[in-house]
């Protein structure tokens, strides 16, 4: 019986990313196209030949795989999907959804990034290079003019970060990343490298399907649920999917929305990595993806008495002020921080990174200041409690020379007053 609920799980994970064909110049098309394009001709590792075919993916979605070895990349195919204006977004990084519909969020990033990238450093056409191929055929395209990494090939394809350790997740860790659903294609799967109760490396997946739902596999106890809002909407369009690891408990979030959780997980995941079963006709797609260890979740119901708050988990759009939905996590967190503490009161900073001049980036960080002092002005909170400062990239925490660096000197501070 569990064995068909999983099975029906897996399916229904991997109706997901056709509704790209409304974002995107008919990948299928493209992606033939493309077969000569030897963009890829660089990359290291190929096509495993000897793969499964994808009529077959979905019996084996939740049974383990033995590792293939890398084959040369002389075979290497590319998708290089055109960007189009065409069809609505919704979700993180399309400025479309509306910070109310995340009133109740309650998922707060990791403090300390140790994983970073929205492939707007890598070239269109090519293999992202913070990136490593396990197995299948992978490379970055557009969709929207917005740069988004394509598992085209391969059952299982996966791809993990390059990263100079090979366990890098802490006991409290957070995963974050978008994803396109595409109606009719298969779902994206979060492969989680872990340390099982008997010591022994393992593995663990968390699907992620076109209609919102959220599987697990390869668990000591295996779970799904379903999307709680519209499912009829959830295709074609770009989604937020989140999950944080904690005490041994696991909570898997879409968009605004708690999907899953699983109050004992049994394992201990020192790793992640995506993949699935992805085509030419039908990729896997996601962008922005961020994974950083420790949190701020200890914080609600207690008597605040450190400094600041730092924050990585207040985002906005690129180069702009606007805050992006999945803050609002966040943000709740530091609204009830006042509200337990009536007396506090915060200086809101802003930082970035050292991208752009100084005066552009100064100005930025006081916009964006600013706009969290409104927010949560908004939500309650009394100006009188709340100033706000820009100080640009004058004070960075980490080195600017990478991506993760970046990532962690762009940050929202609450000092205490």
């Amino acid at each position: 019986m569990k064995t068909k609920i999983f099975l029906l799980a897996a399916i229904g994970s991997f109706v997901f990313l056709q509704a790209t064909v409304a974002q995107v110049n008919d990948p299928s098309q493209v992606a033939k196209n493309a077969t000569t394009n030897s963009a890829n001709s660089n990359m290291n590792n190929a096509a495993n030949n000897g793969v499964n075919k994808v009529e077959n993916g979905i019996k084996g979605l939740f049974k383990k795989k033995n590792k293939t070895p890398k084959a040369d990349s002389s075979q290497a195919q590319t998708a290089t999907a055109a960007a189009t204006n065409s069809g609505s977004t919704a979700g993180s990084g399309s400025g479309v959804a509306d910070v109310r519909t995340y009133q109740n969020y309650d998922f707060v990033p990791g403090d300390s990034i140790v994983f970073y990238d929205d492939f707007t450093g890598d070239q269109d056409g090519e293999f992202p290079s913070h990136w490593d191929l396990e197995k299948g055929q992978a490379v970055l395209n557009k969709v929207a003019g917005t740069p988004a990494f394509f598992l085209t090939e391969g059952n299982y394809v996966e791809v993990d970060p390059l990263m100079k350790t090979t366990h890098y997740l802490s006991n409290t860790f957070t995963i974050e990343f978008d994803y396109f659903a595409k109606d009719g294609a298969y779902g994206i799967i979060c492969f989680l490298k872990t340390i099982n109760k008997d010591g022994n490396d393992g593995r663990a997946d968390v699907s992620f399907n076109s209609r919102g739902a959220v599987g697990t596999g390869y668990f000591p106890k295996d779970f799904s649920a379903d999307y709680p809002g519209s499912e009829n909407n959830f295709a074609g369009k770009w989604h937020h999917g989140a999950i944080i690891m904690k005490n041994n408990q696991m909570k898997c979030y879409v968009d605004q929305y708690r999907v899953l959780v699983m109050p004992n997980v049994g394992l201990k995941p020192y790793a992640f990595g995506f993949g699935g079963i992805g085509s030419q006709d039908n990729p896997i797609i996601f962008k922005n993806v961020r994974a950083a260890n420790g949190g701020n979740m200890n914080m609600i119901g207690q008597k605040f008495t450190a400094a600041k708050i730092v924050t990585h988990g207040i985002n906005f759009d690129i180069d702009k002020a606007t805050i992006k939905p999945e803050s609002m996590g966040t943000l709740n967190m530091v609204v009830q921080v006042m509200k337990d503490n009536p007396d506090i009161k915060f200086e809101v900073d802003g930082h970035t990174d050292n991208s752009g001049t100084a005066p552009h980036n100064l100005s930025l960080s006081q916009q964006r200041a600013d706009a969290v002092k409104a927010q949560l002005i908004t939500m309650g909170i009394d100006a009188s409690r709340l100033t706000s400062k820009g100080l640009g990239d004058t004070k960075p925490i980490s080195d600017n020379g990478s991506v993760e660096g970046k990532a962690n000197n762009r940050r929202v501070e609450f000092v205490k007053m």
